[in-house]
């Protein structure tokens, strides 16, 4: 049902853009809310600079209110017009998969653009005796449930990244679930846990002053937004782990609307400036189209389906 729900945004998200029922001739005429995760979390960072653009380019203020994991289903109940939006990850449309949500993503949610890819890292607390991820498997396999690891939004990157881990290694790790990346955070370089899959930039800061230790990164290839990390799947095979952050719309919003959106956001993201500040943070520019960005959902769904029928925790 969940896959069949994705090709219906597909092809339902291809067909609100050809319409010409409304035009944005009058948009926007108010605040423009854009609703995300915990504040200081790389949802957060990122939302704040497109918000700071909107206001300088649609001539409405645009804000950013941090309202955890109930922003989606705000946002999903909101008046298609365009005035209210989401920035989130994968868990906007991962979490109804693991457990019954208030909302439905595939009728919902309009897709705008995939917005940005962040670069994901292993890091651990710097009072764990590890300093690479073969030495950090040998010593949670030393000793099985007494490690545990910080994650906020169920489905939500650090937490499907790590249980991705933990599948594929046979080691045993805790979940402590937080209200979001920053409070989780705030518990790994506090020591509360000790390990944590967490975006680029939630951490970069932190690393360098010592306070946490990155171990690799979980895309593919090295990457050059994290020089000199090797990847997880150097040492755990076949492991890899992508996550974009993107912009939506409430279902229904009319195409000139979606489209004036996706124009204005690609635009301020390309902004050689800003470019920089998101490469500096670990965070690479992507901007593709609404189409492009059903279709993106569409293999992700299909890739954690696999993973959550693996762990065990695909709703039935």
């Amino acid at each position: 049902m969940i896959a069949c729900s994705v090709v219906f945004l597909l092809f339902g998200g291809m067909m609100v853009l050809g319409s010409n029922v409304a035009t944005s001739q009058d948009y926007p005429t108010k605040v423009i809310r854009i609703l995300t995760s915990a504040p200081g979390s790389t949802n957060d960072v990122v939302a704040r600079m497109i918000a700071q653009g909107l206001t300088g380019s649609l001539r409405q203020p645009a804000i950013v209110e941090n309202r955890g994991t109930l922003a989606a289903e705000l946002v999903a109940r909101a008046e298609p017009d365009g005035h209210v939006l989401l920035f989130y990850g994968s868990s906007v449309y991962l979490l109804p998969m693991m457990r019954p949500a208030p909302y439905d993503p595939m009728k919902d949610l309009t897709p705008i653009t995939a917005a940005v890819s962040q670069v994901t890292l292993l890091v651990v607390h710097p009072s764990l005796p590890v300093k690479s991820v073969k030495e950090f498997i040998a010593l949670a396999k030393a000793r099985p449930g007494e490690l545990n690891y910080g994650a906020g939004t169920l489905g939500a990157s650090p937490h499907l990244a790590t249980e991705q881990f933990k599948a594929m290694t046979g080691v045993n790790i805790v979940r402590v679930a937080y209200k979001g990346t920053g409070p989780s955070v705030i518990g790994l370089y506090s020591g509360e846990v000790v390990v944590m899959f967490v975006g680029m930039g939630s951490v970069e800061q932190h690393i360098k002053a010592g306070r946490l230790r990155a171990l690799a990164v979980t895309t593919p290839k090295r990457s050059p937004l994290a020089p000199g990390l090797p990847t997880v799947g150097e040492t755990v095979p076949g492991y890899q782990f992508v996550s974009e952050i993107g912009m939506y719309a409430p279902g229904r919003t009319p195409a000139p609307i979606i489209n004036l959106l996706h124009r204005e956001i690609v635009r301020i993201l390309q902004n050689a400036d800003i470019r920089e500040r998101l490469f500096n943070n670990g965070i690479d520019v992507v901007g593709n189209t609404p189409q492009e960005f059903a279709a993106m959902i569409k293999a992700d769904v299909e890739s954690k389906t696999k993973l959550l029928k693996l762990i065990g925790m695909l709703r039935q």
